[in-house]
């Protein structure tokens, strides 16, 4: 009896830029297609479907992941995109996916899940209230002292102002604890089950798909900083 041959994997690709320059250029789509195109072809997929967006990260509403969600649910195929951890600070978009009951598959990050995907979106929400929150209250103490905010956001003022610079500082400061403290639960499970080194535990955090607080990944100093905001040692039983 000769048995039929697995189908091959279907992908919906979906891609996304956020401002429309890089959508005219297509310099931001480029990269993302040929990441997705050579992973599909490395697993023997067909792409089934592909689906862009030009749009702000903040924005909550994506009509094209929609479109692309429904025809991973109608087909059964996996929803891909070339950099989950790219997208990790949007809750929006990762609560999106998780939600959606579509199976998805990130090419720089294969091993996320549901799991992933939700503690991701509940930092990225801590971490952009905390943002949001420590920035007001630093550009209203600097405006208080009479510092003249000429730049929009006040970023680049704060840095000229002296004071302001100290509340700016402050303020990352700040949000770098918010986001220690984020994390401190996953912490909490590596160390129970056994991971206490700081090579270990990056490994961990990396594997679970956490970023550190500028998105990248853990590396040993990282974690031995991330320990050091959580009041644990970073060099008595924690060396690499």
């Amino acid at each position: 009896m000769v048995r039929e041959a697995a189908p091959s994997p279907r992908f919906v690709a979906y891609e996304r830029v956020s401002t429309a320059r890089q959508g005219r250029s297509g310099l931001g789509f480029e990269a993302q297609r040929k990441a997705i195109d050579d992973f599909a072809a490395s697993r023997g997929a067909d792409v089934i479907g592909r689906f862009t967006e030009v749009e702000s990260g903040r924005r909550a509403d994506r009509p094209e992941l929609a479109k692309a969600l429904d025809l991973a649910r109608l087909t059964g195929a996996t929803l891909i995109i070339a950099k989950l951890d790219r997208l990790s600070r949007n809750a929006a978009f990762l609560l999106t996916l998780r939600d959606s009951g579509a199976r998805f598959l990130a090419v720089d990050m294969p091993e996320a899940n549901d799991l992933t995907v939700g503690i991701m979106a509940l930092v990225a929400q801590q971490e952009r209230e905390a943002i949001s929150r420590r920035t007001k209250e630093a550009l209203a103490a600097a405006k208080a002292r009479g510092v003249k905010l000429g730049n929009p956001n006040g970023a680049a003022a704060l840095r000229r102002a002296g004071k302001g610079g100290v509340a700016l500082r402050a303020a990352v400061a700040a949000n770098a604890d918010e986001h220690a403290a984020a994390l401190a639960p996953v912490i909490a499970k590596l160390q129970a089950e056994g991971v206490t080194t700081l090579r270990g535990i990056a490994d961990g955090l990396n594997g679970l798909g956490m970023l550190t607080r500028r998105g990248g990944r853990w590396q040993v100093s990282n974690v031995r900083n991330l320990l050091m905001r959580l009041g644990q040692p970073s060099e008595v039983g924690f060396s690499g």
